[in-house]
């Protein structure tokens, strides 16, 4: 069917789904802990979709330091480039060396690649990653299709939804 919207080749991603998933990438972190004691020593949120991966990958993984970075790229929805508007605390962070920043998706990696600068050394990872940011992700998932929309639970509210094809009895 080519009468669809853009929007509507969605993957619905379920509180449920995400906790799974951010489980597995902690399990998938975990084997690529720093050969340098062997744990990873602080956990950087960005702000605001990887805020609850992050939560979850932190207390698999027994990190108590947990930062966050924030970076603006879009203006409603008008892209622009990207800003980081709040650093993490970059003396604890230093280089990123033994850091793991976390984002619940890379589309087009632009937000990532801004953070990379400021945390070269921090290994990055994404529960879901599009082919055009994967470049940027050191660890992922779930890969969907570039243009594929993801309706993440913060997103969305329960409600009726007519079937795709047909009516309803």
């Amino acid at each position: 069917m080519t009468d669809r919207l853009p929007h509507e080749k969605g993957f619905h991603v379920s509180w449920d789904q995400l906790h799974r998933d951010s489980r597995a990438l902690a399990w998938r972190l975990q084997s690529h802990a720093p050969e340098s004691g062997g744990e990873w020593r602080a956990v950087v949120a960005i702000t605001r979709g990887g805020m609850a991966p992050a939560m979850i990958i932190a207390r698999e993984l027994n990190i108590r330091m947990v930062d966050t970075i924030s970076v603006k790229s879009y203006n409603h929805q008008d892209q622009s480039e990207p800003k980081v508007i709040k650093f993490p605390d970059m003396e604890v962070m230093g280089d990123g060396d033994g850091v793991l920043i976390i984002d619940d998706l890379v589309d087009t990696g632009r937000t990532l690649e801004v953070v990379r600068k400021h945390l070269p050394k921090a290994h990055v990872a994404t529960v879901y990653a599009k082919p055009m940011g994967r470049p940027q992700v050191d660890s992922y998932i779930t890969e969907v299709s570039q243009d594929t929309w993801i309706f993440f639970p913060w997103d969305m509210a329960l409600q009726y939804v007519k079937p795709f094809h047909g009516t309803a009895d």
